[in-house]
């Protein structure tokens, strides 16, 4: 979904700025203080009414106590940048869709909603687990890392820990079940898809899984993944698919994807944005099916 390691990032700007806001607590503030006291020494014969309206009084605090600029920064972004960090790394964390793997489901510039403790409470940056509260379930939307891959992705559970999967002429299987399919409708392919290549029609499809439903969009000509493949969902591991059927890639190139690069499940669309010089909509808004 992206090159850019934002919790990476974010990690160390809290860092950061936290160290510097903890060396001034700790130290420099005192020494403030104490330059602040000196400053007001001269002016302790002064009446409070008349250092408070004495210019070259408050010109002397002022100066005393002023903080470093860095000092002054670190201050004011350490507390957002921390609770941003918290948020984004154990509660939710917002994505945009940069492809068309997951259409119909998700369009480019959708804007969505990450759940980042649905599968269990993980410690940032190295992903670990460490507070199990649930399992992927077939037919959830999923972001995660890919094999020997360190860029985010989202598709959609089709295999989980030990599932025999098979994808032959457009068609899922599931340990030896045909997945339930209805035709729904049908769309021209765009010039560049690689329907429009196999001079195919796109066929939109509501599929069946474990009696949750989604649409799923197939090419009447099966393309190179879609033509025949079987596979073995090994333990701790997930066999994912893109909705995309045949502009996708996922487990049917890479393999199954091992539970130690779930990053969440995606439950919400909560903005679409085209491109910069467009506007924002919200007609998309709305829970993943």
């Amino acid at each position: 979904m992206m090159d850019i390691n934002l919790p990476l990032i974010l990690f160390l700007a809290t860092v950061f700025t936290g160290f510097f806001w903890l060396v001034d607590l700790l130290v420099l503030r005192r020494d403030r203080m104490q330059a602040v006291a000196e400053a007001e020494a001269p002016f302790q014969k002064l009446s409070p009414q008349e250092r408070e309206q004495n210019p070259a009084y408050h010109e002397a605090v002022a100066v005393a106590g002023k903080e470093p600029l860095v000092i002054e920064y670190s201050k004011s972004f350490f507390p957002v940048l921390a609770l941003v960090f918290v948020v984004r790394s154990f509660l939710i964390e917002p994505f945009q869709i940069p492809s068309e793997s997951m259409l119909p489901t998700l369009q480019v510039g959708d804007f969505i909603v990450v759940n980042k403790f649905a599968y269990g409470v993980r410690l940032p940056i190295v992903q670990k687990k460490v507070i199990g509260i649930g399992e992927p379930k077939r037919g959830d939307v999923m972001v995660f890392f890919p094999p020997n891959d360190d860029r985010y992705f989202i598709k959609r559970v089709i295999g989980l820990p030990g599932d025999r999967i098979r994808y032959a002429n457009n068609e899922l299987y599931i340990n030896g079940e045909p997945v339930e399919t209805e035709l729904s409708g049908t769309e021209a392919p765009n010039y560049g898809e690689p329907c429009f290549a196999y001079r195919g029609t796109n066929r939109l499809v509501e599929e069946t899984l474990d009696g949750r439903v989604h649409t799923s969009r197939k090419c009447s000509v099966p393309g190179g993944l879609s033509q025949d493949g079987s596979y073995v969902v090994p333990e701790g591991h997930y066999f994912m698919m893109g909705d995309n059927r045949d502009n996708s890639r996922d487990s049917r190139e890479w393999g199954p994807v091992p539970e130690k690069n779930i990053v969440g499940k995606a439950v919400a669309i909560w903005m679409h944005w085209d491109s910069f010089f467009s506007i924002p909509g919200f007609e998309r808004v709305g829970k993943i099916q």
